[in-house]
């Protein structure tokens, strides 16, 4: 019985080779099983091909037709116009691919053709012309519902078609269903060998959603399930048992210059249950801007303290730092606790150094230098974790020996994209905003408008109001055609805002610089602070009322919902203007998005279904998965269903989990067969 890899470079397929295998490449296939896996985007229903004679104008349609003549232009701005005369017995069109030159080598008079695009009638030639979108020799198969696979210059569709019929051939029959039989009748779910037969080549539109249903699950399944093992074996590790005093922990809530919310408290609750348990504590805490996660992360550091352990507090830029430092140097809680800052710029480690005379290290990513250790290190916390790598998490974690984990973030994170980027964290959600907060009025400036948005800006820091002014880039860039933050502070200081101060921030500024800036900013001393979305996360002046954003259509959602949240923390009415253009639709549904809703979480969800899961945090985050088939935003349901079995296989019967976890990875690399590669 021959062997067959999966892992088979796709070249070795008959009917590949090394050139074929290039242009293969460029479609991100470099072996069989990326072959049998890579599905046609969408497919053509051919059970109604009208006659030519019968086409009109405006319409999507499948045309079939034979080659009468073939005309190739290149015009004067250097874009190529190849032309077909199509012909059935009833009639003819034209058929027109722009800026393909690459195709008159594949076309001859005489050629059958099916083609699919847009029927309209060209006022220039005065007949009714396609606008090809994809299209295939036709060989004379009666071909039902065809497949259209994503293409790439020089592979066209017939070959594509023959070499992915000529691997499932091979290989389809040896692919083991990794989905145990009771998960299959629970869900009702076909075979894997049928599904991937369907997605290629259904019978009918009819099979195509069951097919990709049943794969999609099996991605989530197993997905899940290595989640499930993952947060199981945190769990069986030992960890600290934290001794937490309830008195004491009362009588540092009861020190707060204010009350806990309820969710506040709920949460402080979930926190404390963890770090009383001998087990490792693994939690994302989950909260809007202004909903007090710093008060919860300073309450669980000094738990920890008083048990006699340290705690590193990790943020991702300096200035959030900085003012993570001053918040818990202020709370009476901290009088006696010792407490150092350590950025790159406020420390240059030359030397291996052991923090051993602090009792809570707040800092940027120098935390992580392999020349910093701790001493007894019992609790890691990270704020806006999105903003770090998944290495660089379990690089600070490594520095203590199982300290308890706590990761915050700013961004609402919607339910699909949190169970797969977080689905082996316990979650905390502060889902309450402190009392007295007032609504922020958010209102869509137009260019034509800019004028009375500084009148209006004039009136609020004449009565005291101070200003954020946020541009997306730090100098002009050539190719876009952006208001850069230099340029924009230095007009608005001489010919907007000449009897203000307008002050300047941003990334590429020193420390010291940055310190000096804030300060006078807090100090009313600035009037305007223009920058750059260094201050996105983790500001807090109560006296700025307005925010500012020039080319809101520029950020992405969850951005723009992070920067308004830098206002609206005093009892002062609020208010933020995104100037912006909004030609593209993208745009409309942004700033629509943010004038209807301060809803953090709803608006996550519209950014999520407007950018999808890759560039939700504005870079692509480390550790997304990447799905063949399944959809983490149309299949939510799909993926709790996977998530509920994969997590209840593990917590009944953690070593067939396992088992089949392992059996599901290997079966994607072996698979014993009777076929032969040629």
């Amino acid at each position: 019985m021959t062997i067959v890899k999966l892992d088979t470079p796709a070249q070795y397929l008959k009917g590949v080779g090394p050139k074929v295998a290039k242009l293969l490449g460029t479609l991100a296939v470099e072996t069989v099983e990326d072959l049998v896996y890579f599905f046609p985007r969408e497919y053509q229903d051919r059970t109604n091909v009208k006659p030519i004679a019968q086409l009109s104008a405006s319409n999507s349609e499948i045309v079939k037709g034979r080659i009468a003549s073939i005309s190739h232009q290149i015009t004067r701005n250097r874009f190529s116009v190849l032309k077909l005369e199509l012909s059935d017995l009833t009639g003819t069109i034209q058929a027109v691919w722009f800026n393909q030159p690459y195709l008159t080598k594949l076309f001859r008079r005489g050629m059958k053709l099916i083609i699919f695009g847009k029927v309209e009638y060209s006022s220039f030639d005065k007949i009714l012309q396609v606008s090809v979108r994809d299209f295939e020799v036709d060989t004379g198969e009666n071909v039902r519902i065809a497949p259209l696979y994503p293409l790439t210059e020089g592979l066209y569709p017939k070959k594509l078609k023959s070499i992915i019929k000529s691997a499932l051939d091979n290989y389809l029959p040896v692919i083991k269903d990794a989905l145990p039989d009771d998960l299959r009748k629970k869900y009702k779910l076909c075979g894997v060998q049928e599904a991937i037969q369907a997605l290629h080549f259904p019978a009918d539109l009819s099979k195509v959603e069951p097919a990709r249903h049943r794969l999609a699950f099996e991605e989530f399944f197993f997905f899940q399930l290595n989640l499930a093992l993952r947060q199981s074996a945190v769990k069986a590790k030992a960890g600290i048992a934290f001794n937490v005093e309830q008195k004491i922990l009362d009588g540092f809530i009861g020190s707060l210059p204010f009350k806990l919310t309820s969710a506040q408290n709920r949460v402080m609750t979930e926190i404390v249950s963890d770090m009383r348990a001998a087990r490792p504590m693994n939690r994302l805490l989950q909260g809007d801007v202004g909903s007090g996660k710093t008060i919860i992360a300073a309450l669980a550091a000094f738990l920890a303290i008083r048990n006699g352990y340290q705690v590193a507090l990790m943020a991702p830029t300096e200035i959030l730092a900085k003012q993570h430092f001053d918040k818990v140097i202020q709370l009476s809680g901290y009088r006696d606790i010792r407490v150092k800052l350590l950025t790159g710029s406020t420390q240059k480690i030359k030397e291996v150094r052991v923090l051993d005379k602090y009792d809570l290290v707040i800092g940027t990513q120098a935390l992580i230098q392999r020349k910093i250790e701790f001493k007894k290190l019992g609790l890691v916390i990270v704020d806006e974790q999105h903003r770090f790598g998944v290495k660089e998490r379990a690089v600070l974690a490594e520095k203590g020996l199982t300290p308890d984990n706590l990761v915050m973030t700013a961004t609402p994170i919607p339910r699909s994209l949190g169970l797969t980027l977080y689905g082996e964290l316990d979650r905390s959600v502060l889902d309450e905003l402190p009392p007295g907060r007032t609504p922020i009025k958010t209102h869509y400036v137009p260019e034509n408008k800019r004028q009375s948005s500084y009148e209006f800006m004039r009136q609020k820091i004449n009565e005291g109001r101070q200003v954020f002014l946020v541009c997306p880039l730090v100098e002009e860039s050539e190719k876009i055609d952006l208001k850069a933050a230099m340029d924009e502070a230095d007009r608005l200081q001489r010919e907007i805002f000449p009897e203000f101060k307008v002050g300047l921030m941003h990334g590429k500024l020193k420390s010291d610089q940055k310190d000096n800036i804030m300060k006078q900013f807090r100090a009313g001393k600035i009037q305007i602070l223009v920058s750059t979305t260094v201050i996105e996360v983790g500001i807090d002046i109560p006296n700025a009322t307005i925010m500012v954003v020039e080319h809101a259509e520029r950020f992405g959602l969850a951005q723009l919902h992070q920067l308004r949240g830098r206002i609206g923390r005093g009892s002062e009415q609020s208010y933020c203007f995104l100037i912006a253009e909004t030609k593209s639709s993208p745009a409309r549904a942004r700033i629509k998005a943010m004038l209807e809703s301060s809803d953090g979480f709803h608006i996550a969800e519209v950014d999520l279904r407007l950018r999808g899961p890759g560039d939700f945090f504005g870079t692509r985050q480390s550790g997304l998965p990447i799905f063949r088939v399944a959809d983490i935003i149309k299949d939510e349901k799909i993926l709790c269903q996977a998530r509920v079995e994969a997590f209840e296989l593990v917590a009944k019967d953690v070593n067939r989990a396992r088992n089949l976890w392992h059996s599901q990875r290997q079966a994607t690399k072996d698979a014993p067969s009777g076929a032969s590669l040629n």
